[in-house]
């Protein structure tokens, strides 16, 4: 789908060298940004199938791995609770753990980052998808 969308900025911008009548011009590029929504589309749709049979998967690894990654992310995000009580209480301990912490963080590659969100949002969407169908509670 990037390579996709890089053609789609040259290829609107030679279609404003070449065709030289503004309504041409126009239908030009509108029908170019119906193919890249329908290339969008089919990409979305193959995703969402792979997130479906993911979570209807028997195999209790599969079938929770989204949701315990989930799960993995509150416990960090509460992990705020008893590091105010601790800066409270020894504002150093406090600073050398959150400076620990942030180290380890960035530590984790970018592309891991990008996958949690990617597979936060396509929980989040088959899960809406499945109870709209009444295929879920």
């Amino acid at each position: 789908m990037a390579l996709f969308e890089a053609i789609i900025a040259p290829v609107a911008k030679l279609i404003d060298k070449i065709i030289p009548d503004p309504a041409a011009r126009d239908r030009a590029k509108l029908e170019l940004l119906k193919l890249q929504g329908d290339q969008e589309m089919q990409t979305i749709a193959v995703q969402m199938q792979a997130i479906v049979v993911e979570a209807q998967s028997t195999d209790p690894w599969t079938s929770r791995a989204r949701p315990s990654f989930l799960y993995m992310m509150y416990t960090l995000i509460l992990w705020s609770i008893p590091m105010g009580l601790i800066a409270a209480a020894d504002p150093k301990m406090a600073t050398g753990i959150a400076s620990g912490m942030t180290a380890y963080l960035r530590g984790i590659p970018e592309e891991l980052y990008a996958l949690f969100g990617t597979g936060y949002l396509g929980y989040t969407a088959a899960r809406t998808w499945g109870k709209a169908k009444g295929v879920e509670r």
